[in-house]
């Protein structure tokens, strides 16, 4: 209900009630004013945008407290990267202000002053996401009609360039991490992540049918390991090349079932942040490789398995992926050295039709025989 009355000062009281029936009003010096602020609060109820000025009062460092405590479905790593982004790039620009003060001009603005200060395009856009993303929260909490951060020019992300490794390759950084060898090895050639490899239990490791199920990764959060299960939650079983076997064995001789498959020196859990300065770093160093990270093994071992033939299914489920199109995106210019091969398949398969019915077809041939 909305009306429209003269007041006998002359300016022009403009009201109306909400759908849980709180009166709101403002006064104007002109009639025409009025109506349309009359207008747009009855067009925004109408049409579901409408927003209880009350409501969008809350400044941005509370809304976003609230916001962080619900995001109950975030693993402990992810939280901890939110928090830390809230803390060192939105909320040192925005704690302050009111919801209803966030507009998309002063959000583009924010993001620009973050390039300048020389922050890396993944870590703006990073920030970014935070803010959209308590923005959206309170949309759907009915204190903003829309997202303010919606739609924001955003720093082009500068893609590296994927290295992949040859066998000889893997083999000499294996052989320059000593009593590491077959945590390289198995790195390379699984494409397993090096927390879901630290995470790794006996019992989840079965030689016999040559698979690794996993199912925990661990990752360090403010100094302190926190398991969980693996990135998107995609539980998996990763095949083990026949040639680890015989390490694996000797490297879990006499473990019980729920020990780690691998281990730090004193027998400890593997973690990164002592892994890699003391042996993953020195290795890449004395093999020639440098620039190689830890998850750049990820990268050869699709490359591996891509080149033994294996299809874009087969390694997205190998690797984790959430979908085959990730797994495209990432890989699959590897595919296109088997283009020739299709045509030659096509082309056997024509010349078939003129052939006897009793001709051999010679099967398609894995990449690199």
């Amino acid at each position: 209900m909305a009306s429209l009355a003269k007041r006998a000062d002359g300016h022009w009281r403009a009201r109306y009630r909400d759908a849980a029936g709180n009166e709101h009003s403002r006064h104007f010096k002109r009639k025409v004013d009025a109506q349309r602020w009359l207008d747009e609060v009855t067009t925004a109820v109408t049409t579901g945008m409408y927003v209880d000025p009350g409501r969008s009062q809350i400044t941005v460092g509370d809304w976003a407290q609230r916001w962080i405590e619900t995001k109950v479905n975030l693993k402990p790593s992810t939280h901890a990267r939110y928090e830390g982004l809230l803390r060192v790039s939105v909320l040192p620009r925005w704690k302050n202000v009111k919801l209803v003060d966030v507009t998309h001009e002063g959000v583009a603005a924010w993001v620009a002053s973050l390039t300048k200060k020389g922050l890396a395009p993944a870590t703006v856009r990073q920030a970014h996401r935070v803010f959209s993303l308590a923005l959206t929260l309170a949309v759907r909490d009915g204190r903003l009609a829309r997202n303010p951060a919606d739609h924001v020019p955003l720093p082009r992300l500068v893609k590296r360039e994927k290295t992949f490794l040859t066998m000889d390759q893997a083999d000499e950084l294996a052989d320059a991490a000593g009593d590491y060898r077959t945590v390289i090895l198995f790195l390379a050639y699984t494409g397993v992540r090096i927390g879901e490899l630290s995470g790794l239990r006996v019992r989840r490791l079965d030689l016999m049918r040559r698979r690794a199920e996993i199912v925990e990764a661990v990752a360090e959060v403010g100094g302190k390991a926190v398991f969980s299960s693996p990135k998107s939650h995609q539980v998996r079983s990763v095949p083990i090349p026949r040639f680890l076997v015989d390490d694996l064995a000797q490297l879990i001789s006499g473990k019980a079932p729920e020990d780690f498959v691998f281990t730090s020196r004193k027998d400890g859990l593997l973690r990164l942040t002592n892994f890699r300065p003391t042996i993953f770093d020195p290795a890449v160093r004395a093999a020639g490789l440098d620039g190689l990270t830890p998850h750049g093994l990820r990268h050869t071992a699709a490359s591996l398995a891509i080149t033994s033939g294996a299809d874009v299914k087969v390694v997205q489920q190998m690797l984790g992926h959430a979908s085959a199109t990730m797994t495209l995106d990432l890989y699959g210019h590897l595919y296109g050295n088997r283009l020739d091969e299709v045509a030659d398949r096509m082309d056997a398969l024509r010349s078939a039709r003129k052939l006897p019915e009793d001709a051999e077809i010679l099967p398609f041939p894995a990449s690199g025989d």
